[in-house]
């Protein structure tokens, strides 16, 4: 499905690579919600590869994936959802996050962030982390093969469709990875039943990594590397933050979330604050 406004030329100018995919569905998914879950080994699970075409998304084998539920709605219809266990996640999302009536036409045809605005160069932690912008681009589609699993493109089609998907990649002093995807959706309740649906599949992975531009200096890691993940919702958009270790190692999984969440917490604010926009 095409996306419903086309990047301008100021998005598509700073689309800054274009970039190599490998999408591989075998990762372990885990919400701290619910760890026990999360154990099966990875033998009992399906591998499945896509050959993507142009975009970079690696999925972990050995990936760990971190899921902050929490949906957030602009202004007076802000609403977060506290992390509940899998059994009633999705009950709880569809009490806590469903978006109100004028929330809905308030942003009915608006296009998506303008990338620039989404996804700073740069972003300070209160701690003194800095991370810097790699790569940003703005996706012809957010529902080709390409760039998201099926499972996903079938809850953006279920949710209404979606405007578009914009992808960048960030790098610390470090060099860890942190890639961040904004799927903006056509209605603000489709954003809920993204966050849910991704949420309650512990076993599967719908979005990957990118692979840095060469020209980045990061190493370009492996399948198997370690991932952990994060979900967030906003308006009609759901932020994914992905982060990476610079070796890939599987290790020190929470520092990693740690690492991850000023970096995504500070996409979901200026995501926030555009969606806020009468």
């Amino acid at each position: 499905m095409q996306n419903g406004d086309p990047a301008s030329g100021q998005d598509r100018a700073d689309d800054d690579a274009r970039w190599n995919v490998t999408l591989d569905d075998d990762f372990v998914k885990a919400a701290t919600i619910k760890e026990a879950n999360l154990r099966r080994p990875a033998a009992d699970r399906p591998r499945k590869r896509v050959r993507p075409r142009n975009l970079a998304l690696a999925l972990g084998a050995a990936a760990l994936a971190f899921v902050a539920f929490e949906l957030t709605w602009p202004s007076s219809d802000r609403a977060t959802a506290r992390p509940v266990p899998a059994a009633s996640a999705s009950a709880s999302a569809a009490r806590s996050a469903t978006p109100t009536a004028s929330a809905t036409a308030a942003t009915a045809g608006r296009p998506q962030v303008p990338l620039g605005q989404a996804f700073p160069a740069e972003v300070k932690s209160a701690s003194g982390a800095r991370y810097t912008k790699v790569a940003a681009a703005t996706l012809p589609s957010c529902t080709e093969p390409d760039s998201v699993g099926p499972r996903l493109i079938a809850l953006i089609k279920e949710g209404g469709g979606c405007v578009g998907e914009q992808v960048a990649l960030y790098k610390d002093a470090e060099n860890d990875q942190f890639n961040l995807a904004v799927f903006t959706m056509k209605d603000p309740a489709g954003t809920a039943h993204l966050v849910t649906g991704l949420t309650m599949a512990f076993d599967d992975f719908e979005v990957g990594a990118q692979a840095p531009p060469p020209t980045a200096g990061l190493r370009t890691l492996p399948p198997d590397s370690g991932m952990v993940q994060a979900f967030a919702g906003s308006g009609r958009a759901m932020i994914v933050g992905l982060g990476q270790w610079s070796d890939g190692r599987s290790t020190d999984r929470q520092a990693l979330v740690d690492r991850l969440r000023p970096l995504q917490a500070e996409v979901e604010r200026t995501v926030t604050a555009y969606e806020s926009q009468g």
